[in-house]
């Protein structure tokens, strides 16, 4: 049988990479005061309508239900947890959410890539304030650090800024010339500029401002490096954003951090500080957030803004893979084997004692004693019973270097506990 194109199964190998990042997640979530919730995985289509318009239709999965109401399933997590917010007024401020899940988006199917992934995504509702914007950053730094995910950095830029130097050039305040200049930037990630100068050549906006835009979009930098060689200080929310930079880098002690003025999110959604984190030798975006108040008045809400950021889990493990950083088929778990059938009966009965003071541990199957050694591959401990030791009240512990010594039954569990703390 097979699976709906674009579908597919996570393994026990899978689950346990996702379970590895989700722990670090919830552990960020705790110290940054983050409380987890999951909106529901299904939306009124004009819900999730409101993000991007009508046009949202061609990327997630929408149909009719049985009484012919048009829905559809979570493209991503803030338009749930902005209708769950914005319909609470009672909630008291600063509200600070975080979602781990499951969302769906009707995608071309790529390696690696399929229609129902994981995501993660912390979200500030309240006021607007540069605290928010930085605790944000540096909730992804510190994740970073948790997972031991290194080699990255986070770019940031600011909206307005962008908007702004797009007017002055053009000497135009026409939205329609900012967002098709804003998708020519936002090409700039992934396609060369000779070939994005051909696509917009017979637009009317000219050759040469169209190289200036281009030359803007390939800034990155420090705040000094970028006044140096270009000016910005005229532009709106320029002294914004190096207020942002400075407190992150000189206060808080994040080196991983550029301005950079060619990330651009959410053409019509995003409303100031936007960023995205790229794992430095592939270029790979990991993340991308930024301050989105405009969702929040189209919810209704004008007493409201809001900052979030999301990540796909997938693309994090592939990249702690890459770096060697998750190690998971010696888990600290510990087998128990038994030298013969006639005295498995006492293996289990350990096991259960075991597992009642929270030790991991498995009992191998009734099978010859050279076979249960077998399975030891994937443990970093083993409990061999055997007849003599056990009569005289111990048991052998055997480690992955294949030392063996005796341990008192009386004394097994608080040993066990020491030598898995230190693992």
């Amino acid at each position: 049988m097979n699976l709906p194109r674009g579908m597919k199964d996570f393994d026990f190998q899978n689950y346990a990479k996702i379970e590895y990042v989700r722990q670090r997640f919830i552990d960020t979530c705790y110290t940054f005061g983050f409380r987890l919730m999951e909106p529901s995985p299904i939306e009124l289509l004009s819900t999730l309508e409101m993000k991007s318009g009508e046009s949202i239709k061609n990327e997630i999965y929408f149909f009719k239900d049985k009484s012919c109401r048009e829905i559809a399933l979570r493209f991503d997590f803030t338009m749930g947890i902005t209708r769950y917010v914005t319909s609470n007024k009672s909630m008291r401020l600063p509200i600070k959410t975080a979602t781990f899940g499951g969302v769906w988006r009707y995608d071309e199917p790529q390696k690696n890539r399929y229609r129902f992934f994981h995501q993660w995504n912390i979200e500030v509702y309240g006021q607007p304030n540069m605290a928010n914007d930085h605790e944000i950053i540096e909730f992804v730094i510190n994740f970073f650090n948790n997972l031991g995910l290194y080699n990255v950095t986070v770019h940031i830029s600011h909206k307005k800024l962008i908007e702004s130097y797009i007017n002055k050039i053009f000497n135009s305040n026409d939205p329609e010339i900012v967002t098709d200049l804003c998708r020519a930037i936002d090409k700039t990630q992934k396609q060369s500029k000779a070939k994005i100068l051909q696509e917009y050549k017979n637009k009317g906006y000219g050759i040469n401002k169209l190289q200036q835009i281009l030359k803007f979009a390939s800034i990155c930098g420090t705040p000094i490096e970028i006044e140096q060689n270009f000016q910005v200080q005229d532009l709106e929310s320029w002294n914004e954003l190096k207020k942002l930079f400075y407190l992150l880098h000189d206060d808080l002690n994040i080196d991983n951090i550029r301005i950079n003025f060619g990330i651009v999110r959410g053409l019509d959604y995003y409303s100031g500080i936007i960023f995205e984190a790229f794992e430095n030798s592939s270029n790979i975006a990991l993340l991308g957030g930024g301050r989105y108040d405009m969702l929040l008045k189209a919810f209704g809400r004008t007493d409201l803004a809001a900052i979030g950021v999301a990540g796909g889990i997938e693309r994090m493990i592939t990249l702690l893979d890459k770096q060697n950083k998750l190690n998971l088929n010696l888990r600290s778990r510990i087998l128990i084997v038994s030298v013969n059938n006639e005295i498995r009966k006492n293996a289990l009965i350990l096991a259960s004692r075991l597992r009642k003071d929270q030790i991991p541990v498995d009992v191998s199957e009734p099978k010859s004693f050279k076979k249960q050694l077998d399975r030891f591959v994937d443990y970093k401990f083993m409990i061999i019973i055997a007849p003599k030791e056990f009569s005289s009240g111990f048991v052998i512990v055997k480690n992955k270097s294949n030392n063996e010594y005796k341990v008192s039954l009386s004394e097994i569990s608080t040993h066990l506990k020491i030598i898995l703390s230190d693992k």
